[in-house]
């Protein structure tokens, strides 16, 4: 993907040398409460921004100084449909640069990709995330019960999470 600007923001591949950026939000447990995944250390947010590197589903959302503030999954499943995630650094939360970018992201993934349908999937207990996704105009679609989860307790049994599931056809979007 090419790389997308905003009014405040660039949205574009991570590089190498974002791994300090992404330790600051990836080593707070308050931002990855809802993620598949504990808080990283500093070395593993310098592997996982040189990983990243390669991995065109994650984007960076920077502030137009470069400094990265969050970042975007964005990947293509089935029947042209598109899942987007993201998650940004709680020292940026409320300014509005979390629906800027996506906002974004999803008018050029329906004009230049051949998306027909954008979904995405967010945990009941984080209001912040679901009302971002009504922000931008997707609707939910329903809940999934017990779905997934991400971690086991003491005893090695699943710790079950339920989901919000969200939608937003090309058709619906171009009528905002």
């Amino acid at each position: 993907m090419e790389e997308l600007r905003t009014e405040r923001l660039i949205i574009r591949r991570f590089l190498e040398n974002d791994g300090e950026d992404l330790y600051e939000y990836f080593s707070n447990p308050k931002v990855l409460e809802f993620e598949p995944y504990k808080p990283f250390t500093k070395h593993e947010a310098y592997m996982e921004a040189k990983r990243r590197v390669s991995d065109e589903k994650f984007l960076a959302v920077c502030l137009k100084n470069g400094k990265v503030i969050g970042n975007i999954y964005f990947a293509k499943g089935e029947f042209e449909t598109w899942e987007i995630g993201y998650i940004f650094n709680e020292k940026y939360w409320g300014n509005g640069y979390a629906t800027e970018s996506i906002f974004a992201l999803m008018k050029y993934a329906f004009d230049n990709l051949d998306t027909r349908r954008i979904i995405a999937m967010c945990d009941p207990k984080n209001p912040n995330s679901w009302k971002l996704l009504e922000r931008v105009g997707m609707r939910r679609e329903g809940t999934l019960l017990q779905n997934i989860y991400f971690f086991k307790d003491e005893e090695c049994n699943p710790i079950w999470k339920d989901t919000y599931e969200y939608a937003i056809l090309k058709s619906e979007f171009s009528q905002q």
